[in-house]
Formats: structure tokens, C-alpha cells, sequence
């Protein structure tokens, strides 16, 4: 199954929703939300910066990860998302040389 990063910063009033309740609320919803749709739920971890959080979701496909970024984001608790698609060092290698047959029809505009 693919791996993806989702990252996401909370709104204000979710961080002083969890000030009144601490609990790690990124492996529980983490886990609940991967398996929901049929996945696992590989790490999550709270982090300083742009976002408040991370997990590493392995899902079956770009539909179960658009399903678990949309059911958060309809929640109201993030205020903004990402999540980027991670590759093995083989997907990379593969698609550098396939780099070659799209760089010989590619012309940028100039």
C-alpha cells in the first residue's frame, strides 16, 4: 500500500479543547481514521512549525487518503493540511529514468 504524510495545524479553539483535556489525540484519531478505510496507521507525532502534527498513513490508494483529509477538514478542528505522497528509493530511481523520455518532448515556454 502507499505511504502518505499528512501534516496539519489546529485552530485555535482545538488547542484549547485539548489544554482542557490532554490526551494524544494524533495516535487515536491517527489509527481510527487509517483504519476506517482499510489501512494502518504506521506514527504519528505532535510537532513545532507550520503544523501541529504529523502521521505517515499506509492506505490502499489516493482515494482512502482524499477520504481521511476530508473527513478532518470537515471536522473543523485543523485549520490548514497537507499531505504528500511518499516513495520508496526504487519509485524514485524509476521515475528519474523514465525522466528521460518525458525531457526529450518537454520545451518550456520561453
Amino acid at each position: 500500500m502507499p505511504l502518505y504524510m499528512y501534516q496539519a495545524a489546529y485552530t485555535a479553539e482545538s488547542i484549547a479543547a485539548q489544554l482542557k483535556k490532554p490526551e494524544n489525540r494524533v495516535e487515536a484519531v491517527g489509527r481510527s481514521t487509517c483504519e476506517a478505510v482499510g489501512g494502518k496507521f504506521v506514527g504519528g507525532w505532535y510537532c513545532f512549525g507550520d503544523y501541529d502534527l504529523t502521521i505517515i498513513a499506509d492506505v490502499p490508494n489516493n482515494e482512502s487518503m482524499t477520504a481521511i483529509a476530508l473527513a478532518i477538514a470537515a471536522g473543523g478542528a485543523v485549520k490548514s493540511a497537507k499531505t504528500t505522497v511518499l516513495m520508496t528509493g526504487a519509485e524514485a530511481v524509476a521515475g528519474m529514468k523514465k525522466a528521460e523520455a518525458v525531457a526529450k518532448v518537454y520545451k518550456p515556454a520561453r
